[in-house]
């Protein structure tokens, strides 16, 4: 399939970048032309909103040459491939263009002949460089040596609860992992001072004796229900699943002692095992993995070479208070960003580990008021005092001692994340507005200041340049600079209609120190020069 790669031209004279458009039949090879610019600076605007393939550029223009938009490419985009054009045969210009790594370097004047020739050249390298891009032959042999891994990073997303059921399943059978049916219990597997222990025997190599420690969990795991990995802090995760919860535990406690055991007899260093809480959905792995590596940290407790429990050292209730926090964390996070689906989603799941964690109604009150203090201190922190006009407050105040079941406050909590959620979304979009117009009034009143940039307006409402950029655009229709150059020679107009002015003075009066740029510009927006344009006004007003 042939690719069609875009091109745009550079060069102060219009008769060489006309010639050039006349003489070639771009699509006959490969190239689809989208603009022809007069000099660097124009053309820069044009780079970031077009992405140009191939810019063919002259060196020697006014404002800025083409060795310093060369540089801007490479710095930005350095996937664009430069040719330089130029009348100047010397020395000094071939290094500086050659030290940019530009495709070519070329002298002016260049015959039609010559540059379908460079074109084909050039289309045919970046056909190349496409296909070796998307050898897919190359990628999915790539793709199988990094399957192990991948296939560790997932199992590790799964149990720190960042991927949704639907996800989970579908990586699952990807990965070619067995149907993980509930329940489920995690286990945390930590060699105990690895520093010291890879001395010796182990040839100061920490990962050999990782490995020879996973190779042991694999042996003893084999034909059992369990999916065994590594995570990246080095520790070995065994998750249980599959049977009557309460065999499960009986069986994850005997199997990780069988692991200590042997590590201890055959590889002569200890572990630390951490058992987590049992559940009863995927989506719930997370606090049984969190509870497993909260019971690892009772080794400094209890000593180390040994199988910790977090059901026995804190009990389900207390392994609920622990997550509080980390509930109102997601909650405070979903509120600023997500939506009603999503929110949906995570009450559910917290409504199922309350239900799962058999807490008596009062600790389930004090949960829920974690969180509602998480959203009503987000919704503070993103609008300030305006906060006061959330319907949300509303059900908020609502007596929780009325709801009678989980069930009804889940209902409950929906009604207040909905109202959170639309509330924050029109709040974001009237500051929106708000802060575009902020700028176009700053722009108003800074016009004529000719230093004045992109970053100064987007440091104006502390926002970064493509973000601001994006909204300005999605709210105007237009870029920024394209708004201030409509400003400018609107202020222009308006000069030479009501003052006697010369146009050289009214260039600078709007923010052009240079008059033939501003005359250049002038015309190219409104068809005629500034000098013509008030000789017509003169006619119509005499006439």
């Amino acid at each position: 399939m042939l690719i069609i790669y875009k091109i745009l031209i550079v060069d102060d004279e219009s008769e060489v970048r006309e010639g050039i458009k006349e003489i070639i039949e771009w699509e006959l090879h490969g190239f689809e032309f989208i603009g022809d610019y007069a000099n660097g600076r124009e053309a820069l605007e044009a780079i970031a909103e077009l992405r140009p393939d191939l810019v063919i550029s002259d060196i020697c223009m006014p404002f800025m040459d083409g060795i310093e938009l060369t540089q801007y490419i490479q710095m930005k985009y350095p996937y664009i491939k430069v040719i330089i054009l130029t009348g100047h045969d010397e020395f000094d210009y071939a290094q500086k263009a050659l030290r940019l790594n530009v495709y070519d370097f070329i002298i002016k004047p260049i015959t039609a002949f010559e540059l379908r020739g460079l074109l084909d050249k050039v289309r045919s390298d970046m056909d190349k460089e496409a296909e070796h891009r998307e050898n897919l032959t190359r990628l999915k042999m790539q793709l199988q040596q990094s399957l192990p891994l991948l296939r560790e990073r997932f199992l590790e997303q799964m149990v720190s609860g960042t991927l949704k059921d639907v996800r989970i399943q579908e990586r699952l059978q990807y990965f070619r992992l067995p149907t993980m049916l509930p329940p489920y219990l995690v286990a945390a597997i930590d060699i105990d001072e690895i520093g010291e222990i890879s001395k010796g025997r182990w040839d100061n190599d920490p990962e050999l004796l990782r490995s020879a420690a996973y190779n042991i969990v694999e042996e003893i795991m084999e034909g059992k229900e369990a999916v065994i990995f590594r995570t990246r802090e080095d520790r070995i995760v065994v998750v249980f699943y599959g049977e009557a919860e309460e065999l499960l535990y009986d069986s994850a406690l005997n199997l990780t002692e069988v692991i200590r055991f042997c590590m201890e007899k055959y590889l002569k260093f200890t572990v630390t095992v951490g058992l987590g809480t049992l559940c009863s959905a995927l989506s719930e792995l997370s606090i049984s993995y969190k509870g497993a590596i909260s019971a690892l940290d009772y080794r400094f407790l209890l000593g180390a070479n040994r199988v910790v429990s977090i059901q026995d050292m804190e009990g389900a209730h207390n392994s609920m208070h622990r997550l509080d926090m980390e509930w109102s964390r997601r909650f405070a996070t979903m509120i600023k960003t997500g939506t009603n689906k999503e929110s949906h989603a995570l009450i559910q799941q917290l409504i199922c580990s309350l239900k799962a964690s058999l807490m008596p109604i009062g600790a389930c009150y004090l949960q829920i008021q974690s969180i509602l203090i998480a959203i009503v201190n987000t919704i503070h922190e993103l609008v300030g005092d305006e906060s006061v006009h959330f319907k949300g407050h509303q059900l908020i105040v609502k007596n929780m001692i009325d709801l009678k079941t989980l069930d009804e406050i889940e209902q409950w909590l929906q009604g207040i994340c909905n109202e959170a959620i639309a509330y924050i979304s029109e709040q974001r979009n009237d500051l929106k507005k708000m802060l575009v117009r902020s700028v176009i009034a700053y722009i108003e009143e800074n016009y004529a200041n000719e230093n004045l940039t992109i970053h100064d307006l987007c440091r104006h409402v502390h926002l970064s340049k493509s973000y601001f950029s994006s909204m300005f655009k999605q709210h105007t229709e237009q870029t920024i600079m394209e708004y201030v150059t409509r400003i400018r020679l609107d202020k222009a107009k308006d000069l030479l209609r009501h003052t006697p002015m010369k146009f050289y003075e009214i260039a600078a009066k709007v923010g052009y120190s240079d008059p033939q740029y501003f005359s250049v510009l002038f015309k190219k927006h409104t068809g005629t020069s500034p000098t013509e344009y008030q000789e017509k006004l003169a006619r119509e007003t005499n006439g």
